[in-house]
């Protein structure tokens, strides 16, 4: 039987700066996890896609719409994120954006 191939899109999300210039210790972290179970697993990974100080009480952030699109357009079969809290607020919305 033939395994399944993933193109993984890392996500990061983290919705308040922690009063740093550079990228936050938070998103340090959710990389450093998320780059280990993609090694561990064996996943290829695509991208990394990292909204440092947006709100995830919406959509409009723009590492998260460059996600989507590399998924429609077929880059990217498998999202890997900490937790659903990561990808938005709102877990009832995943169902329409995720299975367009």
């Amino acid at each position: 039987m033939k395994q399944q191939l993933y193109n993984a899109a890392l996500y990061c999300r983290l919705s308040r700066d922690d009063d740093t210039v550079s990228e936050s210790t938070s998103i340090s972290t959710q990389r450093q996890m998320l780059r280990q179970y993609a090694n561990e697993q064996g996943f290829h990974i695509v991208d990394e896609y990292i909204d440092d100080g947006w709100s995830g009480l919406n959509f409009d952030r723009p590492n998260f719409e460059r996600m989507i699109e590399d998924i429609e357009d077929g880059r990217v079969n498998c999202v890997i994120t900490k937790d659903l809290s990561r990808l938005g607020r709102n877990y009832i919305v995943y169902r329409d954006v995720f299975s367009q």
